[in-house]
């Protein structure tokens, strides 16, 4: 079955993120040429991405789907847990980012999993990008970090990026994105 969303009570817009309601949304990973990073070219004038780098985790015929690794969301992770009402006994410092214009309501949880294991009962929501990443939209994994069981490396997007069918590639084609290879300490 599906990751169970993630609510989150924010509102992104114009890059700056506010509390509110909103509804999380879950989308399956497929193989391709992902995993790795897309460094947004210079050339790049898309207001979002400029500056950007990408975490492509799924790449196929039928398009692609990351997260933008590198802008703040202006809107620290306690409030968010706050705001959803879920019990907190620590202070949390992942940080919270931009994942991309795409339902930026949604929340997603990046992480080494190395370092942290699933939720009890979340192991099989948790899906994996690479040899030691994975990403989530449990409500268990964002519980856990409240109590301070959660991953110890990790980062929290609101929204995703993505692509039609092709879109990336033609994008790539035309010079906008510059292929990297996965560097964890890049992402943490």
């Amino acid at each position: 079955s599906p990751p169970r969303p993630i609510r989150l009570p924010v509102n992104c817009e114009n890059g700056k993120c506010r509390v509110s309601s909103g509804v999380a949304m879950v989308l399956d990973v497929n193989t391709g040429i992902a995993p790795g990073l897309l460094v947004a070219a210079p050339s790049l004038s898309c207001p979002f991405f400029h500056h950007s780098v990408v975490l492509v985790v799924d790449h196929d015929a039928g398009g692609s789907f990351g997260f933008v690794i590198n802008k703040l969301a202006g809107v620290a992770l306690d409030t968010l847990i706050d705001q959803m009402d879920i019990p907190r006994t620590v202070t949390t410092s992942l940080p919270v980012l931009m994942g991309g214009p795409v339902s930026p309501q949604s929340g997603w949880i990046v992480y080494d999993r190395e370092e942290a294991l699933a939720a009890e009962g979340d192991e099989d929501r948790a899906l994996v990008i690479g040899d030691r990443l994975a990403f989530t939209a449990s409500l268990g994994v964002l519980e856990q970090m409240a109590h301070g069981d959660g991953p110890g490396r990790g980062v929290m997007l609101l929204g995703y990026s993505g692509w039609s069918a092709g879109q990336l590639e033609h994008e790539m084609q035309q010079g906008s994105w510059i292929p990297a290879d996965l560097d964890l300490d890049l992402i943490f």
